[in-house]
């Protein structure tokens, strides 16, 4: 439950980041780059950060 909690708050964040760079008027490329990228590090940030430590 917590890794979707973790990965809500972080798609409020790249969004939060998209629509800056859209009103700052970043190429839509560009924006849609970064964001894949943001995705990525939010899914392997949040499974380690999340994940039951194995004992």
């Amino acid at each position: 439950m917590s890794f979707a909690i973790y990965l809500i708050g972080f798609l409020i964040f790249i969004g939060g980041i998209a629509w800056g760079c859209v009103l700052a008027g970043v190429p839509t490329m560009y924006i849609a780059i970064g964001c894949t990228i943001l995705l990525g590090i939010a899914l392997f940030t949040g499974a380690t950060r999340t994940r039951s430590k194995d004992h």
